[in-house]
């Protein structure tokens, strides 16, 4: 029936104007799930254009600012305003029962170094360093507004969980798009650099403008931590996959750092799905699970974390969350939804009770 209209049309010099559409199995690919980009996905830097303003123009705008969010100040170590939140949030509501099967909300982290310490026992521990940079809540979505963004696996939201919305770091709202800085507007926080959705359960909601800090975590605790692996670009299999190489003399000519024989003879006579080849190396998204805390520091909102493979460089971005293993969930009910209340700086740092403090006495000599 088409392609006797074709037929047709084309008699009347029309057919150059009717293309049929290809059938589905003459493609060459399905058809791939369409991306649904969050809201909050926006420009968020202005064109850096010749704008034309006065020095008085200048002032007048940062007094504006000041005004609506406080003076810049140094908190935590961190650069952000003397009033950085305005209180949206009732501190009587903090407190919530717990079970196991509930889900916080994480933080986002910079990763700051690394720093050895030793056990009570002489043994050494290796930790990073991750600083909670200045969080708040921005926005609570419930599962019934909360969708996700599609991926090729077609995973849904079946825990019922919402999605809570975080920002990190403040920074100046003048350099920022008025599209952008509307996110923050019914949180009443200063805009953030930062933001990051977090999947909780319902009962673990909090309310526009809510701080977290290091004391929502203990020490003891294992956590998760997310981040982007250093990119380091196309590299072979010596430092890709940590090959030997072959030898650098004895008349190896041109095959120092080459991988060799990738498949061998026969019915092996092909390169093997998963064989380790040359590529890209890094700037991967990975999650390291189970780290312990093994000190905090409630001044700077600083924890130590096990290990010295935390992903991403010196400086970048990380998200910290309860970790899903589940011989070391949480035990004990945490602060939750969070830590409401005043932060107790009389001490700061809080040592694990295994860990060797360092002003404490190492070598005790006894009397004969």
């Amino acid at each position: 029936m088409i392609q006797s209209v074709v037929f047709q049309l084309s008699r009347l010099r029309l057919g150059s104007c009717i293309v049929p559409s290809p059938q589905v199995r003459g493609k060459g690919y399905l058809s791939r799930p369409r991306l649904r980009n969050p809201y909050w996905n926006l420009r968020k830097e202005r064109t850096n254009t010749e704008d034309f303003v006065t020095a008085e123009n200048k002032h007048f705008v940062n007094e504006l600012v000041y005004d609506k969010y406080g003076t810049p100040a140094l908190i935590k170590s961190i650069q952000a305003h003397a009033n950085n939140f305005i209180q949206t949030y009732d501190p009587e509501d903090g407190i919530r029962p717990w079970s196991p099967h509930t889900r916080r909300c994480g933080v986002i982290a910079r990763k700051i170094g690394q720093y050895p310490l030793w056990l009570k026992n002489g043994k050494k521990v290796r930790t990073t360093l991750l600083q909670i940079a200045d969080n708040h809540v921005i926005k609570y979505m419930p599962h019934e507004e909360c969708r996700p963004q599609k991926n090729l696996s077609r995973v849904h939201n079946s825990n019922q969980y919402g999605c809570l919305l975080v920002g990190a770091e403040s920074t100046n709202p003048s350099m920022l798009t008025k599209e952008y800085c509307g996110i923050f507007r019914d949180a009443g926080v200063v805009p953030k650099k930062n933001i990051m959705r977090f999947m909780v359960s319902p009962d673990g909601a909090l309310a526009p403008g809510t701080p977290l800090n290091i004391s929502r975590f203990r020490v003891g605790e294992y956590v998760d931590v997310r981040g982007k692996t250093v990119d380091h670009g196309f590299q072979g299999v010596v430092k890709r996959h940590g090959y030997k190489g072959m030898p650098a003399s004895h008349g190896v000519t041109k095959t120092h750092r080459r991988p060799g024989n990738i498949g061998g003879g026969g019915e092996k006579g092909r390169v093997w799905p998963g064989t380790k080849m040359p590529g890209h190396m890094g700037n991967r998204w990975r999650v390291l699970k189970g780290l312990r805390i093994w000190r905090t520091n409630a001044k700077y909102n600083v924890m130590w974390v096990q290990g010295s493979s935390v992903p991403g460089p010196t400086g970048g971005l990380v998200y910290i969350y309860d970790t899903i293993l589940p011989l070391r969930k949480l035990k004990q009910a945490p602060p939750f939804p969070t830590f409401c209340g005043e932060v107790d700086t009389t001490f700061e740092d809080i040592w694990y009770e295994q860990m060797h403090k360092f002003k404490d006495e190492t070598i005790i000599y006894k009397c004969d």
